[in-house]
């Protein structure tokens, strides 16, 4: 493991903010603690970086094949009208990539989630069929916090 991976320590407010579901060979991948919307965040296990450009070549390669991964996945899983996909960075500079499942009908449509509506907290059941279902669909790369430690 490189010296960046090692000093990796996760923004206080997305730990706050989020529950941690597992790592990505590259990134951390979180839930945000809201229930109105599937909302997941990659999170590159590298110190210091705070843009997209600042990572290697091969580690921006593959913090895009695991974005498009998760993306098609949580696509499939809930059955999504569109996902949105940012790395925004004005509230948290540690680099971070949202992924957010949208409806139709969701509570913000058409707008963007960002501060359209208080968070609604998951019941620790929902987040642990959330990380059921993501398990079952992705690769054994992918390790998964265990199921115990979730909510």
């Amino acid at each position: 493991m490189d010296e960046l991976a090692l000093e990796f320590e996760l923004d206080a407010r997305l730990d706050n903010d989020c529950i941690i579901l597992g790592d990505f060979p590259l990134s951390r991948l979180l839930l945000m603690n809201d229930a109105q919307y599937p909302w997941f965040i990659l999170v590159p296990r590298r110190a210091g970086m705070s843009e997209i450009y600042h990572l290697s070549l091969a580690d921006q390669t593959q913090l895009l094949h695991e974005s498009s991964f998760l993306s098609e996945t949580i696509h499939d899983v809930f059955a999504a009208d569109k996902i949105n996909i940012g790395a925004i960075g004005n509230m948290v500079n540690q680099l971070h990539i949202h992924h957010v499942v949208r409806y139709k009908n969701d509570a913000a449509w058409p707008a963007p989630v960002w501060g359209a509506h208080p968070a609604k907290p998951y019941a620790t059941e929902q987040v642990q069929e959330i990380h059921r279902k993501l398990q079952l669909m992705m690769p054994p790369e992918v390790n998964f916090v265990a199921q115990d430690l979730i909510g």
